[in-house]
């Protein structure tokens, strides 16, 4: 699953294991770029008494607990190159081999990655594996940025506002007109993460029962130019062309 952060690709993963056969089963995520390099080891692949100092205890790795179920790797561009090699081994043999013991599980699983990154392009300069890319590259989902899908995100919106109002026990709220309007025209860069943010903001500081767009903090130069009518587009395509055309000769 590919997209800007704040897209929404855990949901999308959470929405496929739901929707599956595996349903019943663990969804495990692990956010591969919030876990320090040096436990990102331990915490996939787990562990067995004794493995290195400190190991007091057997642990179980997320592979072995998404058995039956779904693992979800997010941010896997920031997966070590050494981790990686031993992940394609876990998908090539479907077993994993817990640190510190020679005895392998079985493991049935469905492999679901995330990244905000341009992961082939990444192959190409060595610092991502091209066997590993191709092996996790079956189904591509790429989820467009907010500011690409329309009116998508007022529909988003209003959702997130009825769900903020429940779940603070307000008082229905509701978006004026203008504030619609600069919902669909903020380009919202942290995407649906801070439309939720700015939403939740101002359910809970926000006295009306109408939000405007300073309850979002929302200014109008945040919003871009206004809408022009055709005429005014024309006229102003015309004259940025000519002065184009002029400069050039």
């Amino acid at each position: 699953i590919t997209g800007e952060t704040g897209t929404g690709k855990e949901l999308i993963a959470r929405e496929i294991h739901h929707r599956s056969e595996r349903a019943s089963g663990p969804f495990v995520a692990i956010n591969c770029g919030a876990i320090p390099a040096t436990l990102i080891e331990s915490e996939l692949f787990g562990y067995r008494q004794g493995a290195f100092t400190g190991a007091l205890l057997d642990k179980q790795g997320s592979l072995e607990s998404a058995n039956g179920g779904t693992l979800f790797l997010d941010e896997i561009g920031e997966m070590p190159l050494e981790l990686q090699v031993r992940l394609l081994r876990v998908i090539e043999t479907r077993e994993v081999k817990p640190l510190g013991t020679h005895k392998s599980t079985p493991l049935d699983i469905r492999l679901i990655c995330a990244t905000n990154r341009k992961l082939f392009e990444e192959t190409e300069q060595g610092s991502f594996r091209k066997d590993l890319y191709y092996r996790i590259n079956v189904v591509d989902l790429q989820l467009p940025p907010l500011r690409d899908r329309g009116e998508d995100v007022v529909m988003i919106a209003k959702y997130i506002l009825d769900r903020y109002t429940e779940r603070f026990q307000q008082e229905s709220k509701k978006f004026s007109e203008e504030t619609l309007r600069g919902i669909l025209r903020y380009s919202w860069p942290g995407n649906i993460r801070e439309l939720e943010n700015r939403i939740a903001q101002a359910v809970v500081l926000s006295e009306s029962q109408s939000l405007n767009l300073s309850d979002l903090n929302l200014s109008p130069e945040m919003l871009g130019d206004t809408v022009l009518s055709l005429h005014e587009a024309r006229e102003r395509f015309t004259l940025d062309y000519i002065s184009h055309v002029l400069t050039l000769n």
